[in-house]
Order: structure tokens, then sequence, then C-alpha cells
């Protein structure tokens, strides 16, 4: 899902990039209004469980894989404002440290998955009516922010001038389809479970979170981290597949190197202990980096 730099034109990633720019600004000041200052660690918490999830690939075709967006998670446990923030965070580490979407496909990854990916996925659920119809609600939201993120990304590389058979185009959608319905069964899963350990968790939005809480989902992501590498596919993704298929891997391009590229610690000789200690590395990052945001919007708010 994640667009690497190369595919884009320079007129669609400028673009993109100034237009996140207000995005990201609107975004913080409107989570600055609804945070509490208790639920700061929740933001770092579910941010690095997003970020642990996301490493973790399953498969969605014959070579092919998929995996956790989260945007629909974030949006469900945090708001629309606090989930934007966090995969905005979650974007920028991947993409600076991990390699994992371009630098200057930053801007349109953000709109794609996290501003028009949470958008999509909390309407249906802000909307809802029926009390009945809510595990519903919550596998669409999921669906469609998966949905919306991909055509996004699809219709930012034909703008860009790339030929993608239409053949291949719908194989690329279906795809998609197939991991948005995974994420929506997933999502609803999790949500469950949270709701079985706090039942009022869900319901408060970004100022809910108790101690017991976090300390399950956060060990669940020092869990994925650490052994979910070793089950995860190693298969492309739907996009990468893609590029692949299309015969544009060429046009891939890299424009810095860190020792933590492609989630792996390349200094270290077993392959197990890089990815889990890339991944440690992922988590520290995201949930520092999640807590200087909120800390630093509520100290904003109170001068």
């Amino acid at each position: 899902m994640h667009i690497p730099d190369g595919f884009l034109s320079p007129p669609v990633w400028l673009a993109m990039d100034l237009a996140a720019i207000p995005a990201v600004g609107l975004v913080a000041r409107k989570a600055q209004g609804a945070l509490e200052e208790s639920s700061i660690p929740l933001l770092g918490v579910m941010g690095a469980f997003v970020f642990a999830a996301q490493m973790i690939n399953f498969p969605v075709g014959p070579g092919t894989s998929g995996h956790l967006v989260g945007a629909a998670l974030l949006a469900y446990l945090l708001g629309p404002w606090a989930a934007a923030m966090v995969m905005t965070s979650i974007l920028a580490i991947q993409s600076l440290v991990f390699q994992d979407g371009g630098i200057l496909a930053l801007g349109a990854n953000v709109w794609n998955m996290a501003m028009i990916g949470v958008l999509a996925a909390w309407l249906p659920y802000h909307s809802q009516a029926v009390a009945s119809r809510r595990k519903a609600v919550i596998f669409t939201g999921a669906f469609l922010s998966v949905i919306c993120a991909g055509c996004l990304a699809l219709a930012e590389l034909l703008i860009s001038g790339l030929h993608i058979p239409a053949p291949v185009l719908a194989v690329a959608l279906a795809l998609f389809a197939v991991s948005a319905a995974i994420e929506g069964g997933i999502t609803v899963a999790i949500i469950q479970a949270i709701e079985k350990i706090h039942p009022g968790w869900i319901q408060a939005g970004a100022s809910g979170g108790k101690r017991t809480g976090l300390m399950v989902v956060g060990a669940a992501a020092l869990v994925l981290a650490v052994g979910g590498v070793l089950v995860a596919s190693s298969s492309p993704d739907g996009l990468e597949r893609l590029i692949e298929t299309a015969g544009l891997s060429s046009r891939g391009r890299a424009l810095i190197s860190t020792p933590l590229s492609g989630y792996e610690w390349s200094m270290m000789a077993s392959e197990w202990l890089r990815k889990a200690l890339a991944g440690l590395a992922g988590l520290v990052l995201i949930y520092g980096l999640c807590l200087l945001l909120g800390r630093g919007l509520i100290r904003r708010r109170s001068s």
C-alpha cells in the first residue's frame, strides 16, 4: 500500500506533499482540542501496535500478501483526529527509517492512509444508528478504509503516466478487495477482544484506556514485532505485486539508506534477530514520537 519513490511524477508527488502539510496541521489542531493528558500513553501504545501489525504480511492470493493498515482500528479507539495524527507518525517513521514508502511520496501515502483511510473508516462508524449492526458497521468502515486508500494509490500511479494493463489493474483491485475484507474481519476481532478487557474503552475514544488494557495491547505489539516476523509471508503486497507484474520494478529508487532498511537490522547475522531488533526499534520510535506529539499538543493548548 506504501508507494515507493520513483513511481509518482514530480507534479503528482509535489502536489500531494504540499496538500499534506495543511491537512496534517488541521489534524493536529483538531486532535489538540480533543486530547486529554491521560490519553497520551494510549496514542503511543496504539501507534506501536499498528506499526507491529503492519510488519506481519498474510497471504491474499497466489504469490501476493497483505497486511493490516490499521486506519479503522485507530479511528475507533482514538477518534478520527488523533488516529490521523498517529497514522501520519507511523508513515513518517516507516519512510525515513525503514524505507517503506518513498520520502517524496510521503505526502501521497499520508493522504491515502492517514487522511482518506481514517475518514473512510470513521464516517460509517460515526453515523451508525442501530447497535445491532455495530459489527457490520465496523467491518464496513475497515473495508472501505483499505479500498479507498488502494484506489487512491492506483489513481496517483495512473495520473503519473504509468502504463498498467487493464487485466493487471483488475487483479490489483481484486487483491485490494481481499485485503480489505481481511482487514474488516481482523478489526472486528480486535475490537471485540479489547471490549472484553475494558468494556468502556471504545466508547471513551481518545480519552479511554486503563493500565490493564494498555499493557495487554503493548504486550501484543511486542509479540507481533518479535515473534510475528517468524510466520509473516515474504510475498510482495498487492501494490508491489502490481508493480512487478506491470514490469515497472526498475523505476523504484531509494533516496537514502539506513541500517534498518526493509525492517531488518543489517548488522546482525541471524535473520530472525535482524527482523526482531528492527521491530523493537520501530516500537520504541513510534511510541516515543506519539508521546512527544501528544505532550507537545497538550502544552501548546495550555499555553
